[in-house]
């Protein structure tokens, strides 16, 4: 007889470096993060040479997502969800081999190194973001992929026939049936991630988007993957306690902006500036 559910007992880590590179274990999720920022550069590199422009200004604009993205994931998921905890020993916020990067922060992080960055090679800000979106939104199903990897962030109890049973989530010898099988949350965001980075790719090379509407595709990518983000919130299990007696949470929260913003920038004039 078919399972009504699907067991998740997957390791997450890939291989372990042998003693003399110091034993550390590698995780997928480290691993997918560095995908991230590999395929990105790639998808840009296609992108640069197609507007004519070298990889002196490439290499800086990963130097600059690079340093942004994690530098923002770890103080958004520091100051936005534990902030009492990091500030009681400001060392932690450095230990980022311990987990806890906020996706919002990244966002921030990303938005400012890309203003700096937009200044340095004079080019509209709005020239940019609407470029970089594309590698950023398969990067988020990378991200997705590995918290699933990791078996975090996932949804509430589900009798659907695809919940997942994280069994790494409970004691050693718990007999599967008493394991809730639950909504893969980090599966719905990463579908949503790989749906937009697909339209994005078309509105650029297909429909000239970037140059027809700057901002377009920049709101689109808001639109897509905050408001889903928004929508799944409603499933998905709380980070933290402090959660619990909201109506909203904290990720709901920080998602309503970037929504509004990705609203404004698609129902804008084509006239106005960049």
């Amino acid at each position: 007889m078919a399972l009504n559910y699907i067991v998740w007992d997957v390791n997450p880590f890939v291989f372990q470096l042998p003693d003399f590179l110091g034993g550390r274990p590698i995780a997928w999720y480290g691993v997918l993060w560095a995908m991230v920022f590999l395929v990105g550069y790639y998808i840009m590199k296609r992108i640069y040479k197609k507007e004519n422009l070298g990889d002196e200004q490439l290499d800086k604009l990963l130097m600059y997502m690079l340093i942004f993205t994690i530098v923002g994931a770890r103080l958004g998921h520091c100051l936005f969800y534990e902030p009492e905890y990091y500030f009681s020993d400001p060392i932690k916020f450095l230990y980022v081999w311990e987990g806890g990067l906020a996706s919002h922060g990244g966002a921030i992080g990303i938005l400012i190194g890309l203003y700096i960055y937009a200044k340095k090679i004079d080019k509209p800000y709005l020239w940019i973001l609407d470029r970089i979106v594309i590698p950023v939104a398969i990067g988020g199903a990378f991200i997705r992929t590995g918290n699933l990897m990791n078996s975090e962030i996932y949804g509430e109890p589900t009798t659907l026939p695809w919940g997942f049973k994280f069994v790494r989530d409970y004691p050693v010898g718990m007999p599967i049936e008493d394991i809730p099988a639950c909504h893969p949350t980090q599966i719905y965001e990463a579908l949503f991630c790989i749906a937009v980075f697909i339209y994005l790719l078309y509105a650029y090379y297909k429909q000239d988007m970037a140059n027809k509407r700057p901002g377009f595709m920049l709101g689109i990518f808001l639109i897509v993957v905050f408001g889903s983000r928004i929508l799944i919130e409603f499933i998905k299990n709380h980070q933290v306690a402090f959660e619990d007696n909201m109506v909203l949470d904290m990720g709901q929260w920080l998602s309503i902006p970037f929504l509004i913003a990705g609203i404004w920038l698609c129902c804008r004039k084509k006239s106005m500036r960049q």
